[in-house]
């Protein structure tokens, strides 16, 4: 988190002078985009809820990069309270995963496991390319942490999913898949905690 306004005024600056910034929002908008329908079609198919769960956090993230793309370059204020509104998409994420993990444990049957593999492999490979790319900017203002938290989530998450994958090839049981939902959406609460309460901090700098 950022320590100081100090901090976040560098990451404003940042944001301002960088054009690459803007561009790699945009990459990043649209791989999001393009794999929560790929996600989503998958998930549906292999009636996997980790895919589904994983499907509905790149709709999540698509809507915070074009979030972060409407502020770039706008006062620390705005930048903050963007921040604030995706920190509640993580959270909402969060209790979607949970109350569909829960719903797939009364009713579900287990998922097919080859194709949470393959697709849970090239969601992982959209994921990290889009970290590499925001890597530099993960100590900027809260708006710029979210971004970067969100992409690094995902990167976990789709290792989760590939794990799952195999629990559920071993076991014949949908158990994997639904501890996986289960850790993701306990990354989702997390991340969307520690950028809820550094926007929060901002927002105190921004009045004081």
């Amino acid at each position: 988190m950022a320590d100081s306004c100090c901090e976040s005024a560098c990451g404003s600056q940042t944001a301002k002078a960088d054009p690459r910034w803007r561009r790699i929002l945009w990459i990043a908008l649209i791989v999001n985009a393009a794999m929560f329908l790929v996600e989503m079609g998958a998930g549906a198919a292999a009636d996997s809820r980790a895919l589904q769960a994983d499907a509905l956090d790149f709709l999540g993230d698509a809507a915070n990069y074009a979030v972060s793309l409407a502020v770039v370059g706008a006062a620390l204020a705005w930048r903050a309270r963007a921040a604030l509104v995706k920190s509640l998409f993580m959270l909402g994420f969060a209790a979607w995963v949970f109350g569909s993990a829960v719903l797939a444990f009364v009713n579900g049957t287990a998922p097919d496991p080859a194709m949470m593999g393959a697709i849970g492999a090239l969601a992982l490979a959209a994921n990290v390319g889009v970290a590499l790319l925001l890597y530099r900017y993960r100590t900027g203002d809260a708006n710029m942490r979210s971004v970067w938290i969100c992409s690094r989530n995902d990167a976990i998450g789709n290792v989760a999913v590939m794990m799952a994958a195999l629990g559920v090839f071993g076991t014949g049981s949908a158990w994997p898949d639904l501890m996986v939902a289960a850790i993701m959406a306990g990354l989702a609460l997390t991340g969307g905690v520690q950028v809820f309460r550094q926007a929060n901090a901002e927002l105190r700098t921004v009045a004081a």
